[in-house]
């Protein structure tokens, strides 16, 4: 039996880096806007522009606003009614996957959800010692969350964002809020797994009772770095860091706080942490700011000495590949364990990447655990195409993406059909939240050698038509 599905009547959220709200990709067939609201963190209110209701920054842009931009010929006149501009085309290729347009003009490259309303966040920068945009992710996700319920639609949450720092357990700050925005309403968040997977960013070890050195290769014209070592807090071992040229820096033992270290062209600040009311691990960080431009390139060492052990693994995270140097990496890296955060949530569902051509699972894709006792649960959920994927770019025209930001829209496009079939249509007015990500996991597709599930592919590659109830 076929069934006509485009999204209609759903609203799909993209928080991301923002959109070229003037492409065809986002207009409909009178020319006009297929985005309802526009929410700038990035810009600065003033006189001008205002925030939304109950918030403080940003600009909120109507779809009324948008349209009259869009009827100025002149770009710069445009851009003084909404002067949102999507700098790197992140947010707006995005947002063509999942909802991209069909028309006359572009029958090829329609999004999945072609007829679904859009609403927008384009996150803002992260505060000066804050988390990596936390406060402003967890913002817009209370903003698009109170737009759909005012309006009274179902709500697909889209999250091709992610990084490396926190424990990877699914419950840090942003993944419990992700959990629980999950309960609320008629929704549904999808978030990309990372592109981690072969990056060499995550060392898992193991130490009971004989001493252990993590070797780590810093690449040449690496400009800053960070370690994170998280372990159970009853574990006691002495950490010395031992440079390229043979210098000895060994971490006060047994104690918390912070501590500064100049090394020749490098400070190192140390942090030892303890447990919080949240979270059992302790966390150490190390920090490496060179003096001059670079740090010292070559093989740093970390040695661990055990004194008292009571479980004995730990892992250790990087930052995500996309802001180090070409050649940075752990020796004996794990590619498991590397889903971005916040993707470990629970709630949410996780989408990892494979190469539709080759049927492939895509290697940089990031990883669950070794067996679903790491966090209690497989990640990610399943996978969609997620290499060389032809999406909308900034000022028109489409070209080439690669990445598990890519394939997230997919199942965003997708599960805004499934809520469309089930409370648009009436078919199944309880499909939102945990329904449709079992119902996705039932239909996904098994790839080729890849028994499932499994913590790369999760139940398979994404396939709406087989997710439907027959």
């Amino acid at each position: 039996e076929s069934v006509n599905l485009h999204g209609s009547g759903v609203l799909l959220a993209v928080l991301d880096s923002g959109i070229d709200y003037a492409h065809p990709a986002f207009l409909d067939d009178s020319g006009m806007s297929r985005i309802l609201a526009l929410w700038d963190q990035s810009i600065e209110g003033g006189s001008r522009f205002s925030p939304p209701d109950g918030f403080y920054t940003g600009a909120e842009f109507t779809k009324a606003d948008i349209d009259e931009a869009l009827r100025q010929s002149d770009i710069q006149a445009r851009l003084q009614i909404v002067p949102s501009v999507d700098v790197n085309g992140h947010g707006t290729a995005v947002a063509g996957i999942a909802a991209g347009s069909r028309t006359q003009t572009n029958p090829t490259y329609a999004g999945v959800a072609d007829q679904s309303d859009l609403l927008v966040v384009k996150l803002g920068t992260a505060r000066e010692g804050s988390y990596p945009r936390t406060v402003e992710l967890m913002r817009g996700l209370y903003y698009v969350l109170q737009k759909s319920i005012q309006l009274g639609r179902p709500l697909v949450i889209n999250l091709s964002f992610g990084h490396t720092y926190g424990s990877h357990q699914g419950n840090s700050l942003l993944e419990e809020y992700l959990n629980y925005i999950s309960g609320i309403w008629k929704t549904v968040i999808c978030i990309g797994s990372g592109n981690e997977g072969a990056a060499g960013g995550h060392y898992a070890g193991t130490i009971l009772d004989s001493d252990l050195t993590v070797e780590l290769a810093v690449g040449e014209f690496e400009n800053g770095l960070n370690i994170q070592i998280w372990k159970h807090y009853g574990d006691e071992f002495l950490i010395t860091l031992i440079t390229p040229r043979g210098r000895r820096i060994t971490l006060p033992e047994g104690l918390t706080g912070t501590w500064r270290y100049p090394i020749s062209d490098v400070e190192l600040f140390a942090y030892i942490g303890e447990p919080s009311p949240y979270a059992q691990l302790q966390e150490i960080f190390l920090d490496f700011i060179p003096s001059e431009t670079f740090m010292e390139s070559g093989i740093w060492s970390i040695e661990f000495k055990p004194r008292r052990i009571q479980y004995g693994q730990f892992h250790m995270y990087l930052p995500s590949e996309s802001v180090l140097s070409a050649g940075t990496r752990f020796f004996n890296a794990s590619p498991m364990r590397t889903l971005t955060i916040p993707s470990a949530a629970f709630s949410p569902i996780t989408v990892g990447a494979y190469n539709s051509v080759f049927r492939s699972y895509a290697e940089f894709s990031g990883r669950g655990g070794e067996s679903c006792e790491t966090i209690g649960y497989v990640k990610p959920e399943l996978v969609a195409p997620g290499v060389n994927i032809t999406a909308p770019k900034v000022g028109g025209g489409y070209e080439a993406f690669t990445g598990t930001s890519f394939a997230t829209p997919f199942v965003s496009g997708g599960a805004a059909l499934l809520m469309e079939w089930g409370i648009v249509k009436g078919n199944d007015p309880y499909l939102y939240g945990q329904k449709v990500k079992a119902y996705l996991r039932r239909g996904a597709r098994q790839l080729p050698g890849m028994e499932t599930p499994n913590p790369m592919t999760g139940w398979g590659a994404l396939c709406v038509a087989d997710s439907l109830p027959r």
